[in-house]
């Protein structure tokens, strides 16, 4: 029987009782369109487009293409990850009858294809039908979640040759020409469809509504977007006992008691501290402390603030993998269906194994001491950028950092004997929650007597 999100979170207390919730029928964070037909329907116009192109591949796609076949490791499970997803629907058709993608040749041409794209609300057949932010994500999909695509995804060759690709896209991204997006047309993001799911855009963002592009410059000037004064005030400013929230992110997972080393690619997605925290001689101040996880929308915020008043210890980057799943989420679900927005499930085991960025921090609260937050790139999400240096004093709700071109998850780290009373705004993390604003309060810490 598949084990709930609702039963591995219990043991972290809350101020108030959390209301039980059933799995998401939606896309987490809504990067990809929660309707499997709208994502088909646009993953077939991708094909289309790109099979009537004859271009050269971009000089980065072709260094993957090169890896692909010069080396016999990676060679075969680019092969395999296509022949072991089924034959069957909806694996195997869209619903326009186009083929999806079923060799890695294709799969560099779609790669090709979007290497001059930004993420666009889309409109299809006259109704809307979402955010495609995770393109390359979209193609990968089901080569994901085969036991082939599970090893190629871990590979640090192949991962390294996505950093290039996806660096590269990044630098369209925050180029002018990426602005194309930013506009009031249907499709734009700031035409009728995506207003409506962002109603309140230009009162709670800084932007310039009566200019070009909303006064933006590039996508990710969009994207890391800040808000205006007075929209996200800091919960009790000058009470050290109160942690708030990190991240505009919606609960996902509370764990007490993690241990050193754990079984993280099981269902459960257990968190593993030593391989989480990249084998820092710190670890060990956090064995048998508490975790906390939550997920960030790709409507919202995207930038990283102080959950405590204290000085900066320690900053760096981890690089790690863009596309792997856990394998229990792919094919090999007993329950017989993977992840469709593939990596939306695995957020635990991804803090293990994705490309993630560490601030530790000791508290000006001697309750909590020491504490971590641990930015996670998912997918796309090529760039974790820590804005902080190593010595600085920051106050709680200060930014440290923000994620580009993507959105994903992240993490705070507290030491055994911090006694916190979880505040989860009336929901039980999940897969299933909705977004507790930044800077409001998540946690209290108990003072020690």
């Amino acid at each position: 029987m598949r084990e709930t999100l609702q039963n591995r979170t219990e043991d972290c207390p809350t101020t108030a009782k959390g209301i039980e919730t059933k799995r998401a029928p939606y896309r987490v964070g809504e990067w990809l369109p929660s309707d499997q037909e709208f994502l088909d329907a646009w993953m077939s116009k991708l094909i289309l487009e790109a099979d009537r192109s004859d271009g050269a591949l971009h000089p980065v796609v072709q260094g993957l293409k090169n890896l692909i076949e010069d080396d016999a490791e990676v060679y075969m499970f680019f092969h395999q990850m296509f022949t072991e997803v089924p034959y069957k629907p909806p694996y195997n058709k869209t619903p326009t009858l186009k083929p999806q993608v079923r060799d890695y040749h294709h799969m560099l041409r779609l790669i090709n294809a979007i290497m001059t794209r930004a993420p666009e609300f889309i409109e299809i057949d006259g109704q809307p039908a979402g955010l495609i932010g995770f393109p390359i994500n979209a193609i990968l999909d089901w080569p994901m979640g085969t036991a082939s695509g599970f090893a190629a995804f871990l590979n640090d060759k192949v991962n390294a040759q996505f950093k290039k690709i996806l660096n590269e896209w990044g630098k369209f991204l925050t180029s002018k020409d990426s602005a194309y997006v930013l506009t009031k047309e249907t499709t734009g993001w700031f035409g009728k469809y995506a207003q409506e799911a962002m109603p309140n855009f230009d009162k709670e963002f800084k932007c310039e509504p009566d200019e070009i592009h909303h006064g933006y410059t590039s996508w990710d000037d969009f994207f890391t977007r800040e808000f205006r004064d007075g929209q996200r005030p800091i919960a009790s400013p000058e009470d050290d006992s109160v942690i708030v929230n990190a991240c505009e992110s919606a609960p996902y997972k509370c764990k007490k008691d993690v241990k050193r080393r754990d079984r993280f690619w099981i269902k459960a997605q257990e968190y593993s501290l030593e391989h989480m925290l990249a084998n820092d001689p710190l670890v060990d101040r956090f064995v048998g402390g508490t975790v906390y996880q939550a997920f960030l929308s790709a409507l919202s915020y995207h930038r990283w603030h102080a959950p405590v008043s204290g000085k900066v210890l320690k900053t760096y980057v981890e690089d790690g993998s863009y596309y792997s799943e856990a394998l229990i989420e792919g094919f090999a679900d007993p329950d017989g269906k993977p992840d469709d927005s593939a990596p939306n499930d695995s957020q635990g085991y991804l803090s293990e194994v994705a490309t993630r960025a560490m601030i530790f921090i000791e508290a000006d609260n001697p309750d909590i001491g020491l504490m971590c937050f641990m930015a996670i790139g998912m997918a796309e999400v090529s760039t974790c950028d820590i804005t902080v240096y190593e010595g600085q004093k920051i106050k709680k709700g200060e930014e440290t950092g923000m994620f580009h071109f993507g959105g994903s998850t992240h993490c705070l780290f507290f030491r055994p004997g911090v006694e916190l009373d979880f505040d989860f705004h009336g929901q039980t993390p999940s897969l299933n929650t909705k977004n507790i604003p930044i800077n409001s309060k998540i946690a209290t810490v108990r003072k020690k007597y």
